[in-house]
């Protein structure tokens, strides 16, 4: 009874302790995102895609806070992303969000830092990417517009990706008219950016990758992994359905340094084996840190 207290204590504690590392990454998700805005993009008349760009374009037209337009025209996508996906990641975006428009409220009177816009296409579409990429790692997000095409996505034939690229083409479109067109060239430059600084914080430097492997001398190419790689692997029992022989086939976690060194290990060992590779966007748990090889 006593442990048993101990551990809801504990429980208790990390829940506390994720809680607050959440908002702080949040914040800084949001103060990095209001930094590309108005330090970078917004001051070379370069938008983003989504909510965020439409926010931009209003703001430039109606001379009202890009703040003010970032909180309005988001809060319907929170609460359809609290139909869709619960009351925390209702309560992360509405956090996210608003520390955004603060934070762009407060930027605001700040010069940017370059009138180079080449340079402010770039910097800013990678300081926009690295914190929405940080709030969506912590459950949260600061553009309404993924939430509208998973919504979209359930009653039309179409997938979230291909419509988040249909609707943001249109708004990144439409800054040709609002501003230039090699304005809107320059916005969908750094909507790419931005989505490559994206996968980058979400999945990470190091993409880890899962590895599958089925060979004659799985024993063999399974301890050359482990001593050459420093990975540890695990054998799986199978059975080819056309021969019906059984097979050791071998399963382990990667980064995609490590492919390469890989590859040369089954092709030294036995270049006949069949092996699949995939991109995996999370590992935990186990024992997937690497071991020192001496």
């Amino acid at each position: 009874m006593v442990e048993t207290e101990i551990q809801k204590r504990q429980h208790r504690g990390l829940s506390k302790l994720k809680i607050i590392q959440r908002t702080i990454t949040i914040t800084i998700g949001a103060l990095l995102m209001a930094v590309g805005l108005e330090i970078f993009l917004v001051p070379n008349q370069v938008i983003d895609g989504g909510v965020t760009g439409i926010s931009i374009m209003l703001s430039h037209i109606t001379g009202i806070k890009l703040g003010i337009f970032l909180l309005i025209l988001n809060l319907p996508f929170v609460y359809l992303g609290y139909k869709q996906f619960g009351k925390t990641f209702a309560i992360s975006t509405i956090y996210g969000i608003i520390m955004l428009a603060l934070f762009t409220m407060f930027l605001h009177p700040v010069p940017p830092f370059t009138d180079d816009i080449l340079l402010a296409t770039i910097f800013g579409g990678i300081f926009l990417g690295i914190g929405v990429g940080l709030v969506i790692r912590n459950g949260g997000a600061l553009d309404g517009t993924e939430v509208l095409s998973i919504v979209i996505s359930k009653k039309a034939p179409f997938s979230v990706g291909e419509i988040v690229m249909f609707i943001n083409l249109f708004i990144l479109s439409s800054a040709g008219f609002v501003y230039s067109w090699d304005r809107a060239m320059y916005s969908i430059l750094a909507y790419v950016v931005a989505a490559k600084a994206i996968d980058i914080v979400i999945t990470g430097m190091e993409e880890s990758k899962s590895v599958w492997i089925i060979s004659d001398v799985a024993t063999e190419l399974g301890d050359a992994i482990n001593h050459r790689l420093g990975r540890g692997v695990t054998y799986l029992n199978g059975e080819g359905a056309f021969s019906g022989e059984d097979k050791k086939v071998i399963f382990c976690i990667i980064t995609r340094l490590e492919e390469s060194k890989l590859n040369t290990i089954v092709d030294e060992i036995d270049p006949s084996a069949f092996l699949a590779i995939a991109d995996i966007a999370e590992v935990r748990g186990g024992r997937f840190k690497k071991r020192a090889i001496h």
